[in-house]
């Protein structure tokens, strides 16, 4: 079957994948919003808090490669299908978790699903819609992820308010029904360009202990075992890359990176979702402890970026249909430099219109960021590698995001410490949250040279 012709299979991965696409930045934002509440809840510090967000994307990072490759072994609908339901049954234990400790490890699970989820998606809409679509429908696929990115804050807000932060989980779960109904009565066929072929166990086990002893060692820090971690995860790369380049069927065809385009549109990605990610996090205690609003005013305001996120990402797409999507990516990071530098000047006064203009600002570079750079990474390899790919955007977006809340995490264990935020450290609060932006503001600065390297190559 020729999925290129088949307009009715494209429908439908479109529908699955863009729902799938939706959820879990939904979760995310709504999370962030809810932070404050659920750290109320069970009594912990600031540190502790910032692990519900971390478990959730630490796993996530780990399982995303090793998924990607056994969905090209497997079958990527079957994988789909599998982190959807993975993604369902976590989300109800998390809305029942007992305590702060069992809410981490469902978050975990919840990672898992998500990682199954993201590492397909991208990898069938690439499969299905012809190169000269492709973009437009990673520009929707993107928007959706926007409109999760958006709802969250007022959604997750108000649900928190109203009813508690645990219907924040149990809302996603009508959304995975519908998006296995759809997989298992409408998506015929199955995706599978590597079957037959074996499994890179050693490979997998070593990627994922590097992926683990540096993230995890670098939220560790400035402990001596977070310093310790980082140096052993060298050694364990080092033994990962020796394994991939002498196996026959590796997890991570390592070699896709002399493609000078993939590469650095891959540390793009890495660089832009470092920089973006604990955005939402940082201005939620700010909105909340600092300026005294409830989680509902709140996510208000920051919907503000996620909205034009989502009108910018499908023009964006399309856009790089017909012009260089490198040189699109690198607007959209300049912008974003610009947008998180204006923040880190954010104080007591900062009045709330200049927040919501710098969250229009850094929407509109996201968005034009977000899709082009995605699109050039997929149009850079060749059809038989569009499952790894699919997993190496979503590693850069997840270990990314990670490192968002893991720079957060540091700046705060060095300023404010492990003690619940109150009124006696608003003072630290405001000054580790200006350092987090003037951080994130020369990270994108960096990540436009990125974006735009090698623009003719691959």
């Amino acid at each position: 079957m020729n999925e290129y012709t088949n307009r009715s299979l494209r429908v439908y991965v479109l529908i699955a994948a863009t729902l799938s696409s939706f959820l879990t930045p939904f979760m995310g934002s709504s999370i962030n919003v809810a932070l404050p509440v659920i750290a109320l809840h069970f009594g912990i510090d600031a540190i502790l808090q910032t692990w519900i967000p971390t478990a959730f994307l630490l796993a996530a990072a780990i399982f995303a490669v090793p998924f990607g490759r056994i969905s090209e072994i497997y079958g990527m609908k079957r994988i789909f299908i599998y982190g959807n339901m993975i993604f369902t049954v976590s989300s109800v234990l998390s809305a029942f978790s007992p305590s702060a400790l069992a809410l981490i490890i469902f978050r975990a699970i919840q990672g898992v699903g998500s990682a199954m989820i993201f590492v397909t998606g991208l990898a069938m809409l690439t499969r299905v819609f012809p190169p000269m679509e492709r973009g437009k429908a990673i520009g929707i696929n993107t928007a959706a992820v926007y409109i999760g990115l958006s709802m969250g804050p007022v959604l997750g807000g108000f649900l928190t308010h109203f009813l508690g932060w645990q219907s924040i989980f149990l809302v996603t779960v009508p959304v995975t029904l519908i998006v296995l109904a759809v997989c298992l009565l409408k998506v015929e066929g199955e995706w599978a360009d590597a079957s037959g072929e074996s499994f890179d166990v050693p490979g997998s086990i070593s990627y994922c202990i590097f992926l683990f002893l540096l993230m995890y060692g670098f939220s560790a820090l400035p402990e001596v075992v977070g310093a310790l971690m980082i140096v052993l995860s060298i050694l364990a790369f080092a033994i990962f890359l020796k394994i991939e380049l002498s196996s026959e069927s590796p997890v991570f065809n390592v070699r896709l990176f002399k493609n000078l385009r993939f590469s650095f549109s891959s540390l793009a990605a890495l660089i832009n979702y470092s920089a973006t990610f604990a955005v939402s996090l940082l201005l939620s205690y700010h909105l909340q402890y600092i300026k005294g609003l409830d989680p509902g005013s709140s996510g208000l305001i920051l919907v503000t970026q996620p909205i034009v996120m989502a009108f910018v990402a499908p023009l964006a797409g399309r856009a790089s249909d017909r012009f260089n999507p490198q040189i699109l990516a690198g607007i959209g990071m300049a912008i974003n430099a610009a947008a998180l530098l204006s923040l880190s000047i954010l104080d007591r006064g900062t009045p709330l219109f200049m927040i919501v203009t710098s969250l229009l600002v850094l929407g509109l570079g996201f968005g034009f960021f977000s899709s082009p750079n995605t699109n050039a990474i997929m149009g850079s390899v060749e059809r038989r590698d569009y499952g790894i790919a699919s997993a190496t955007v979503s590693s850069m977006r997840l270990i990314g995001q990670a490192f968002s809340i893991g720079i957060v995490t540091l700046i705060f264990a060095f300023l404010i410490g492990r003690v619940p935020i109150s009124p006696a450290n608003y003072d630290l609060l405001i000054e580790s949250t200006r350092i987090c932006f003037l951080v994130f503001g020369v990270l994108c600065f960096i990540g436009v040279f990125a974006a735009t390297a090698h623009r003719n190559d691959g």
